[in-house]
């Protein structure tokens, strides 16, 4: 009964593909847990790269089935365009199987997260506009859509007119724009529902009785520990739950049946958007970083913001998410500085915090306080062993371990799939 979950353990684009290929043929099902298509990740296959937004990542493997789980909001849209585009280039979407209670984002979801965000101005979240928020807001608000909806027109029809009642009044009352037909919405949902239905299942069954027959299971998450909208740098996050317990509430598969959570993080950290990042380098440190890791978003192209390894975000995804695991990615990107700062704690207004601040207010304030380690100039993406590490990388490697209150089980070590040292067996 392995169920493995997969998260991000700073903010996101921390390259979790590097753990995905350790597990690799070991795994018989990959279930996207939360996000839609705001995510982001790169899959590389021999020489072919395959970037996937919505789709689990086991959907280039032919052996794994590819899973998207009741917490995931679903543009049937996008997914449409992203299976188009796997099957021109050779690869089987076929066994695709989508949660029948996962919820729909609809145009007029797309629409008020760009007019929204636009009216927000310099209190504006840094949303993708793709309409994630506007649909887990209505799932909160119990006017949401889910995928089961749109094989009823009666049924369809009645959702669309309850949800956009007041959404039309904002739109023309508030944001001076037409109001959204419903009957042409209803119309284009039904039809996008007819090509959807080979696919809908209940996942949430499917997985338990997997797992319950000893098959081994990934759950994937989109985004990452700091982006979880209760754990996260609120409000600064995203619309669901990217740690550990999302990956219960996102599939239906119970707790008792995880056995086993890894986190990732890069040997410096990324953040895209708006928000807190004590870290956060603006001189020509961050734009070395950002070029040599080519820290530029996979959704949106936006380029990242960069810092030094923070520490104190690291015990904290320990925490919150209770790793057994992390994996050390972009360790080579490293390669070539003289001293390599570690944000170890933080001061705020003269206070030190071990610990992370519960207080937004007081993590907005945060200064990182660092300790400097000695860094290396040797190439490093050959090694596939850590005790031929340099020295010095060795000891970075052992400091992160420490201060994160987790081992690190395996280390990327450059772009390629097999640029990877293996310290501990990921999936026994």
């Amino acid at each position: 009964m392995p169920g493995i979950v997969l998260i991000g353990a700073q903010w996101g684009d921390e390259g979790k593909g590097k753990a995905t290929d350790l597990i690799g043929t070991h795994v018989n099902y990959v279930a996207r847990f939360n996000g839609g298509n705001n995510a982001g990740h790169s899959v590389v296959v021999g020489n072919e790269s395959y970037a996937l937004h919505l789709l689990p990542s086991g959907i280039i493997s032919p052996t794994v089935i590819p899973v998207i789980g009741n917490g995931v909001v679903v543009d049937p849209e996008v997914l449409f365009q992203e299976i188009d585009g796997l099957e021109s280039r050779g690869v089987d979407c076929s066994r695709l199987l989508v949660s029948e209670a996962a919820h729909v984002i609809a145009p007029y979801h797309r629409t008020l997260d760009k007019v929204t965000e636009r009216f927000l101005g310099k209190h504006k979240i840094g949303t993708t506009g793709r309409g994630i928020g506007p649909a887990y807001a209505d799932k909160i608000n119990r006017v949401g859509i889910r995928v089961h909806d749109l094989f009823n027109a009666d049924h369809l029809h009645d959702k669309v007119e309850a949800s956009l009642h007041q959404k039309n009044q904002m739109l023309v009352k508030l944001y001076n724009r037409r109001p959204i037909d419903v009957d042409q919405t209803t119309d284009e949902l039904l039809k996008l529902g007819e090509r959807l239905k080979p696919y809908v299942a209940n996942t949430g069954l499917i997985l338990n009785k997997a797992l319950d027959e000893g098959k081994t299971v990934l759950f994937e998450g989109a985004q990452a520990t700091m982006l979880d909208v209760d754990h996260g740098t609120y409000p600064f996050v995203t619309s669901s739950n990217p740690t550990a317990g999302g990956a219960c509430t996102g599939t239906g598969v119970g707790p008792t049946k995880i056995s086993r959570v890894i986190g990732v993080s890069k040997a410096y950290v990324t953040r895209v958007g708006e928000g807190p990042f004590p870290t956060e380098l603006f001189d020509e440190s961050g734009e070395w970083l950002r070029q040599q890791g080519h820290e530029f978003g996979v959704t949106t192209g936006r380029p990242r913001r960069c810092g030094w390894f923070d520490a104190v975000v690291n015990r904290y995804a320990s925490q919150v998410n209770g790793l057994t695991d992390l994996v050390l990615t972009k360790l080579d990107v490293l390669t070539g500085l003289k001293e390599i700062p570690i944000c170890v704690a933080y001061d705020v207004d003269g206070e030190r915090y071990d610990d992370m601040p519960t207080d937004q207010a007081a993590f907005a304030a945060a200064k990182p306080i660092y300790e400097t380690m000695p860094g290396w100039d040797e190439d490093i993406s050959a090694v596939h062993a850590f005790e031929d590490l340099p020295a010095t990388c060795q000891a970075y490697v052992k400091r992160l371990e420490e201060l994160s209150n987790c081992r690190i089980s395996a280390i990327g070590t450059g772009p390629q799939r097999d640029h990877i040292i293996s310290v501990h067996s990921l999936i026994d």
